[in-house]
């Protein structure tokens, strides 16, 4: 695994979370608490300009992702499994779209407690798009695996349906997915001091196979990676957050 790039960020993006590709930007966006905000970088990670999302809040932005003419933004945080209010913002790529955010409700069918739990399996922070779906990767503490939900792409409130388990021994944090390579790309820890990328080579949302699931350690140190975008298949950007006192978030691209 080697290095390719780093570029420090700005201290206003401390808390990346999320990251996509659109033209000749990079997108991000802070994890929780700050304003509903994407951020659009060049490719050597400096802030080109702020896009202020209407009508969303950022309670736990978590992931990102596009089709052809929307970005999805996952606002499904629950480190202590209790929030009720679940949500994908839908806007145009098209920053001149007259179009409003629309607003994807969601949870999870399975959930019957809402009590405070550290231990959560209903924590989310990868998000996907495949076709008319987007694909919600579970934050497993307990049992360090992922449960994939699937909800469609058209606002309303819905219960995400389950639809497939990956045993990744580890705990999900970020997600991409290429569908010309048909390559899943997931970021993940095990202890929240070291961070992986997963790879598993012809992901297909209706196969019943078992994947070989590829653990590849970042080698950057302590850190804290929530953000991953394919390149290639040996190719990958991540961002990390400002963690154990870098000072900065960083944008990295890695070779493995």
């Amino acid at each position: 695994q080697v290095v390719v790039s780093d570029y420090n960020l700005s201290k206003i993006i401390k808390e990346t979370s999320g990251l996509e590709i659109i033209g000749d930007y990079f997108i991000t966006h802070n994890n929780s608490g700050g304003y509903p905000i994407l951020f659009y970088l060049s490719k050597d990670g400096k802030i080109i300009k702020e896009r202020s999302v209407e009508s969303a809040d950022n309670k736990d932005w978590e992931d990102i992702t596009k089709d052809d003419k929307y970005i999805y933004i996952s606002d499904s945080g629950n480190n202590y499994s209790n929030r009720k209010n679940l949500k994908i913002y839908k806007i145009p790529i098209n920053e001149d779209s007259a179009e409003k955010t629309q607003i994807i409700s969601f949870d999870y069918p399975e959930q019957n407690s809402f009590k405070i739990n550290t231990n959560t399996i209903f924590d989310a922070e990868g998000l996907i798009s495949i076709d008319d779906k987007l694909l919600i990767f579970t934050k497993n503490r307990r049992e360090k695996i992922t449960e994939i939900y699937s909800v469609p792409k058209i606002k309303g409130d819905y219960k995400a349906k389950k639809i497939k388990t990956l045993n990744v021994n580890s705990i999900i944090t970020g997600a991409d997915y290429n569908s010309d390579l048909k390559l899943l790309a997931l970021t993940s820890t095990i202890d929240f001091t070291e961070y992986y990328i997963i790879t598993i080579n012809d992901f297909n949302l209706y196969s019943n196979k078992v994947y070989q699931i590829n653990l590849i350690k970042i080698p950057i140190g302590k850190t804290q990676v929530e953000a991953i975008k394919i390149i290639d298949k040996n190719n990958f950007w991540i961002t990390s957050e400002d963690e154990s006192g870098v000072k900065y978030a960083r944008l990295l691209r890695l070779k493995i």
